[in-house]
């Protein structure tokens, strides 16, 4: 059981649905962020429950997050950073958290994604799966488990919750299917990234969040990589066909393969570091929930169609004036 837990970016896409299912379950929890208005607009969200409380610091700060933790059993680590600077921040972020973490003997469960997998070389990819990646965030990623399970963390027992690509009403940019869905819901010409026909696995956010809070709750599953799979394989022909339907509109959506994500890495950085992990969208990975369902239960699997109707129509709501 967790007595008490911190969220550090839990403003962020996964955060806020992870900060709001441990909210929803009752748990005291500490919502850890650089943005005052941000957390406050969780907090508004949540419905300023009296058992959230809201830190502002620096996560790449030890002693921020350490200051900030005290009192609290588990700390999820679901602080990220921009996509174009992940080879040279994503692993002092890290170590930075497991160092406040280690002073306060807590556990750890890291937020990651499925980069470390490298190609796909069976059909659902369990935690087993060897970990060969070809590109540089795949290394880099590979190097953030590896600190992660270091053995210098001697008073911390961590575990690594892996998930596809997802959506949600807190998924925002930094999300490959973010950025789109939001400019469906307003009405605009989205663009898409990578091969619209071929079928791929995204999870629901909320569905994540559950598994996630879940295995925090088991003290045998620390010390482990754990996969949060999707419901479904879905193309994005048809993501963009049921969010126009959600959200009445019918603007262009404009895929974005090798070349055009190359030119608008002209303008905008974080474009062209998407290229080399474009082959996700030609040959796509799934991941196998069995490990999830045979020591927790049941996977929580809201479909695509009621998932990304319910995104639209949250984004819409935001968006009003």
């Amino acid at each position: 059981m967790m007595k008490k837990a911190i969220v550090v970016g839990a403003t962020g896409g996964t955060g806020a649905v992870v900060t709001a299912e441990l909210v929803k379950g009752g748990v005291p929890v500490i919502a850890f962020g650089r943005s005052r208005q941000k957390l406050e607009e969780l907090a508004s969200q949540l419905g300023h429950p009296a058992h959230l409380s809201l830190a502002i610091g620096d996560a790449f700060r030890p002693d921020d997050v350490a200051a900030a933790a005290k009192e609290t059993d588990v700390l999820f680590h679901c602080a990220n950073v921009p996509y174009h600077e992940m080879t040279s921040k994503l692993i002092p972020l890290g170590e930075s958290i497991m160092e406040a973490a280690n002073r306060l003997s807590l556990k750890v469960v890291a937020i990651d994604g499925i980069y470390p997998y490298g190609r796909r070389q069976m059909n659902k990819v369990t935690e087993d799966h060897p970990k060969q990646p070809h590109t540089k965030k795949g290394k880099t990623r590979l190097a953030f488990e590896q600190m992660i399970f270091s053995s210098r963390w001697n008073n911390v027992r961590a575990m690594i919750v892996r998930l596809p690509d997802y959506y949600g009403p807190t998924a925002n940019q930094a999300s490959y299917l973010g950025g789109t869905l939001e400019a469906i819901a307003a009405g605009k010409m989205a663009f898409f990234i990578g091969n619209m026909k071929v079928p791929r696995e995204y999870v629901y956010l909320p569905d994540a969040a559950i598994m996630v809070v879940e295995l925090a709750g088991h003290d045998q599953a620390y010390g482990q990589n754990w996969n949060i799979p999707g419901s479904d394989m879905i193309s994005g022909h048809e993501i963009v066909r049921v969010a126009q339907e959600a959200s009445g509109t019918k603007k262009s959506v404009i895929p974005l393969g090798r070349t055009g994500l190359s030119v608008l890495g002209l303008f905008v950085p974080v474009m062209k570091e998407i290229v080399e992990m474009l082959y996700l969208t030609e040959e796509p990975l799934r991941l196998s929930g069995e490990k999830y369902e045979r020591y927790i239960g049941k996977i929580p699997t809201t479909n695509h169609a009621d998932g990304i109707a319910a995104t639209i129509r949250a984004l819409q709501q935001k968006n009003k004036p």
